[in-house]
């Protein structure tokens, strides 16, 4: 098929690229025509592992395109919308870029056939039906654009025949369930693949579209192959538009409470002297439960669990609804970024004058996004309480000075560099990399040796052998 692709975010290029790959020929399209310049000359806007791999080999095969103008959705038998959709101050959607998106669209859709516009932007629940409204609009303005073309040639002398409300669409929801760090990777083995419609000529289309992937029958990347794969055909599921919308809020709410839960074990557990590793472990072993989502940390950040729980209370309180769940879920997650700085005063006493070090900045490992990450928050009380703050983070140091420009943190080149005359190192984001911490050799270093391990990286009579204070999350 003819892919279109609106936006070149995580969802959008990743989603672009395997379509590509799996032999659909797709144009990417964005607004942003630096973007579009650095994308042709194979350079990925964003650090996800594998995607350059990925866009180089579409590329050489010549099914991968990017361009800033939306012509290409005039000849796309399907049209996907994957622009940003930002919280808003009260935890509403911003749906500016979706509505732009969605009305562009409408303006360029020229073809007496049926044309698929996938709604994979993650929208709150009835925004299937904004979006067909939307989508109609357009074709309206661009079919007035055109009458007025067309008056002004034959006012010149020109004849032209106009064909009017031939265009027949349908707005399909199709949630992405992407981890960003693993994208790539998600998006040829998904757990499962969601259709909302219930038009049976673009379920169909749908199933024609994802075909490969359904089946598994496609050969994957060189790169993709250490990770092992899919022996399984993919789950399809096919319900109506509202249901698809939830099914991904439902989705995330339901992860980030499952972390929630853990950090609230893991404080009782240091109360009564349990490891809350230990519990975790022996409660995920029961099918019913698993054992995903259940590392007690610091907290989960990045652009969908808090976005995706605040709008889902949103819509909730919209009809008179009270989700005490979900609402004390974002509730202890807030809270457990507050406990880095409760083990860092226990350890340290007095805080003002100290130097601070963090270790990673990414919400999570393998991705430059800062994005509600808790390493921002967890910097700026550290900062507010008189300290210095030192930081280093594999790939997410440029991202971080764009996303917080005025947070004083002396960003440095190394672990080494961070640990140098610093009271404390708090390990934020799990990069494999600090799993092999020189211990010995840091421990030289600090002024004061006190690890606050914000991921229970560690085994702590490991790191108290080697002359540290440990403080885990959950742990004694």
């Amino acid at each position: 098929m003819d892919l279109a692709v609106v936006g070149t975010g995580y969802v959008g290029l990743v989603t672009g690229a395997v379509l590509s790959y799996i032999g659909h020929n797709v144009t990417c399209i964005d607004i942003d025509r630096a973007k579009i310049d650095q994308l042709l000359e194979g350079k990925s806007p964003i650090y996800e592992p594998g995607l350059e791999d990925l866009m180089a080999i579409c590329r050489e095969n010549k099914r991968l395109n990017f361009s800033s103008d939306y012509e290409c959705v005039k000849t796309a038998d399907v049209v996907f919308i994957t622009v940003g959709t930002p919280s808003l101050s009260g935890g509403g959607v911003d749906l500016s870029y979706l509505k732009s998106a969605a009305t562009e669209i409408g303006r360029n859709l020229d073809n007496d056939r049926l044309q698929i516009v996938i709604n994979k932007s993650t929208v709150p629940v009835g925004s299937g039906n904004w979006v067909e409204m939307l989508v109609s609009q357009g074709i309206q303005n661009g079919s007035r654009a055109a009458v007025a073309t067309a008056e002004q040639e034959t006012a010149n002398g020109a004849t032209r025949a106009l064909v009017h409300n031939k265009h027949k669409f349908v707005v399909v929801s199709n949630p992405e369930f992407l981890r960003e760090g693993s994208a790539v990777y998600d998006s040829f083995f998904p757990d499962r693949i969601v259709i909302g419609t219930s038009d049976k000529q673009a379920q169909e289309m749908m199933r024609e579209l994802y075909a490969p992937l359904l089946e598994q029958s496609f050969v994957p990347p060189s790169f993709l192959m250490a990770g092992g794969h899919r022996a399984d055909a993919v789950p399809l599921v096919i319900t109506d538009l509202a249901s698809a919308e939830m099914i991904k809020y439902a989705a995330n709410a339901f992860l980030a409470t499952k972390i929630s839960f853990a950090n609230e074990i893991a404080g009782i557990c240091e109360s009564v002297g349990a490891d809350v590793t230990e519990v975790m472990r022996g409660v995920g072993l029961d099918h019913r439960i698993g054992t995903g989502f259940l590392n007690a940390g610091v907290g989960w950040g990045g652009s969908c669990f808090a976005k995706d729980l605040s709008a889902l209370v949103a819509t909730a309180e919209e009809y008179l609804l009270s989700p005490s769940i979900l609402s004390a879920a974002r509730q202890v997650n807030l809270q457990q970024r507050r406990v880095a700085i409760k083990k860092l005063q226990t350890a340290l006493k007095i805080i003002k004058g100290r130097t601070i070090g963090l270790l990673g900045l990414a919400f999570k490992p393998n991705t430059d996004d800062v994005r509600d990450a808790p390493s921002l928050d967890i910097a700026e009380q550290i900062l507010n309480l008189g300290a210095m703050v030192k930081a280093y983070d594999p790939v997410a140091e440029e991202s971080c000075r764009k996303a917080r420009p005025n947070l004083d943190i002396c960003y440095c080149p190394s672990i080494e560099e961070v640990a140098f005359g610093s009271d404390a190192l708090i390990i934020v984001t799990e990069w494999e990399e600090f799993r092999s911490l020189k211990l010995s050799r840091l421990k030289e270093l600090m002024r004061t040796p006190v690890i606050i391990d914000g991921r229970n990286m560690f085994d702590p009579e490991t790191v108290r052998k080697a002359g540290f204070e440990y403080h885990g999350i959950g742990k004694c």
